[in-house]
Protein backbone atom coordinates (compact mmCIF):
# COMPACT_ATOMS: atom_id res chain seq x y z
CA UNK A 1 0.00 0.00 0.00
CA UNK A 2 1.33 3.44 -0.86
CA UNK A 3 0.75 6.71 0.97
CA UNK A 4 -1.32 8.06 -1.89
CA UNK A 5 -3.62 5.01 -1.97
CA UNK A 6 -5.31 6.23 1.23
CA UNK A 7 -7.74 8.94 0.14
CA UNK A 8 -9.55 11.33 2.43
CA UNK A 9 -12.68 9.64 3.73
CA UNK A 10 -10.87 6.36 4.42
CA UNK A 11 -12.28 4.66 7.53
CA UNK A 12 -9.95 2.46 9.57
CA UNK A 13 -9.64 0.77 12.95
CA UNK A 14 -7.13 1.55 15.69
CA UNK A 15 -6.36 -1.37 18.05
CA UNK A 16 -6.92 -0.54 21.71
CA UNK A 17 -5.37 -1.97 24.86
CA UNK A 18 -6.17 -4.50 26.21
CA UNK A 19 -8.64 -5.28 23.42
CA UNK A 20 -11.08 -3.76 20.99
CA UNK A 21 -10.87 -0.97 18.44
CA UNK A 22 -11.70 2.69 17.85
CA UNK A 23 -12.65 3.97 14.42
CA UNK A 24 -10.67 6.62 12.58
CA UNK A 25 -11.36 8.70 9.50
CA UNK A 26 -8.69 10.36 7.35
CA UNK A 27 -10.02 13.88 6.85
CA UNK A 28 -6.98 15.54 5.24
CA UNK A 29 -3.66 14.41 3.79
CA UNK A 30 -0.59 16.44 2.92
CA UNK A 31 0.24 16.44 -0.81
CA UNK A 32 3.14 14.03 -0.27
CA UNK A 33 1.01 11.76 1.95
CA UNK A 34 3.39 12.15 4.90
CA UNK A 35 0.97 13.82 7.34
CA UNK A 36 -2.69 13.01 7.95
CA UNK A 37 -5.36 14.81 9.94
CA UNK A 38 -7.98 12.50 11.35
CA UNK A 39 -11.03 12.15 13.48
CA UNK A 40 -11.08 9.28 15.99
CA UNK A 41 -14.42 7.96 17.15
CA UNK A 42 -15.75 5.85 20.01
CA UNK A 43 -17.23 3.86 21.52
CA UNK A 44 -14.82 0.94 21.87
CA UNK A 45 -15.69 -1.72 19.30
CA UNK A 46 -15.16 -5.33 20.36
CA UNK A 47 -15.09 -6.99 16.94
CA UNK A 48 -14.09 -5.61 13.56
CA UNK A 49 -17.50 -6.62 12.13
CA UNK A 50 -19.17 -4.18 14.58
CA UNK A 51 -17.40 -1.26 12.87
CA UNK A 52 -19.34 -1.70 9.65
CA UNK A 53 -22.86 -1.19 11.09
CA UNK A 54 -23.07 2.62 11.07
CA UNK A 55 -21.02 5.22 9.24
CA UNK A 56 -19.06 7.44 11.66
CA UNK A 57 -19.89 11.13 11.92
CA UNK A 58 -17.49 13.97 12.72
CA UNK A 59 -19.51 15.11 15.74
CA UNK A 60 -18.87 11.71 17.35
CA UNK A 61 -15.11 12.36 17.49
CA UNK A 62 -13.36 12.04 20.82
CA UNK A 63 -9.97 12.97 19.36
CA UNK A 64 -8.88 15.03 16.35
CA UNK A 65 -5.23 15.37 15.45
CA UNK A 66 -2.45 15.24 12.91
CA UNK A 67 -0.92 11.78 12.88
CA UNK A 68 1.49 9.43 11.18
CA UNK A 69 0.14 6.57 9.12
CA UNK A 70 2.84 3.89 9.37
CA UNK A 71 0.50 1.38 11.00
CA UNK A 72 -2.12 2.03 8.31
CA UNK A 73 0.45 1.40 5.60
CA UNK A 74 1.71 -1.76 7.33
CA UNK A 75 -1.82 -3.09 7.85
CA UNK A 76 -1.71 -2.99 11.66
CA UNK A 77 -4.63 -0.55 11.56
CA UNK A 78 -7.18 -2.35 9.38
CA UNK A 79 -8.88 -0.37 6.62
CA UNK A 80 -12.69 -0.68 6.66
CA UNK A 81 -13.40 1.26 3.46
CA UNK A 82 -14.45 4.71 2.31
CA UNK A 83 -17.22 6.89 3.67
CA UNK A 84 -20.01 7.05 1.11
CA UNK A 85 -20.47 10.48 -0.47
CA UNK A 86 -17.31 11.90 1.12
CA UNK A 87 -17.76 15.61 1.83
CA UNK A 88 -14.73 17.39 3.36
CA UNK A 89 -16.97 20.23 4.61
CA UNK A 90 -18.53 17.73 7.02
CA UNK A 91 -15.06 16.82 8.33
CA UNK A 92 -13.31 20.22 8.61
CA UNK A 93 -9.67 20.91 9.28
CA UNK A 94 -10.14 22.38 12.75
CA UNK A 95 -8.04 25.05 14.44
CA UNK A 96 -5.49 23.89 17.02
CA UNK A 97 -3.90 25.48 20.06
CA UNK A 98 -0.18 25.48 20.76
CA UNK A 99 0.24 25.35 24.53
CA UNK A 100 3.39 26.12 26.51
CA UNK A 101 4.02 23.05 28.71
CA UNK A 102 5.44 25.33 31.42
CA UNK A 103 2.52 27.74 31.23
CA UNK A 104 4.80 30.76 30.82
CA UNK A 105 3.67 31.80 27.36
CA UNK A 106 0.17 32.59 26.17
CA UNK A 107 -1.42 29.93 23.99
CA UNK A 108 -1.34 30.35 20.23
CA UNK A 109 -4.19 29.59 17.87
CA UNK A 110 -2.78 27.64 14.92
CA UNK A 111 -4.62 27.43 11.60
CA UNK A 112 -3.66 24.92 8.94
CA UNK A 113 -4.41 25.09 5.25
CA UNK A 114 -7.76 23.40 4.68
CA UNK A 115 -6.24 21.08 2.09
CA UNK A 116 -2.83 20.44 3.67
CA UNK A 117 -2.36 19.48 7.34
CA UNK A 118 1.35 20.15 6.96
CA UNK A 119 0.98 23.83 6.03
CA UNK A 120 0.36 26.40 8.78
CA UNK A 121 -1.40 29.48 7.42
CA UNK A 122 -1.55 31.62 10.58
CA UNK A 123 -0.79 32.01 14.27
CA UNK A 124 -2.76 34.18 16.67
CA UNK A 125 -1.95 34.90 20.33
CA UNK A 126 -4.83 34.04 22.62
CA UNK A 127 -5.70 35.69 25.93
CA UNK A 128 -7.25 32.44 27.16
CA UNK A 129 -6.93 28.83 26.14
CA UNK A 130 -9.69 27.41 23.96
CA UNK A 131 -11.20 23.96 24.00
CA UNK A 132 -9.49 22.93 20.76
CA UNK A 133 -7.11 20.10 19.91
CA UNK A 134 -3.50 20.60 20.94
CA UNK A 135 -1.24 21.50 18.03
CA UNK A 136 1.34 18.86 17.28
CA UNK A 137 1.98 15.62 15.46
CA UNK A 138 1.22 12.17 16.91
CA UNK A 139 2.84 8.88 16.14
CA UNK A 140 0.60 5.85 15.84
CA UNK A 141 1.66 4.47 19.24
CA UNK A 142 0.60 7.71 20.91
CA UNK A 143 -2.77 7.58 19.15
CA UNK A 144 -3.33 4.01 20.34
CA UNK A 145 -2.41 4.89 23.95
CA UNK A 146 -4.59 8.01 24.12
CA UNK A 147 -7.60 6.25 22.58
CA UNK A 148 -7.15 3.26 24.90
CA UNK A 149 -7.24 5.65 27.85
CA UNK A 150 -10.24 7.63 26.57
CA UNK A 151 -12.26 4.50 25.75
CA UNK A 152 -11.77 2.45 28.93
Amino acid sequence: MTKHSLPNGTVFLVPLKPDGFARGVIARSSPDGEIRFGYFIGPRIVQTADARHAAPKAEQAILMLRFGDQRLLKGTWPIIGLLPNWNPAEWPMVDHVRRDPLGLLKPLLVRYDDNDPEKIVSFEKLEHDLDLPTEGFAGSGYVENVLSSLLK
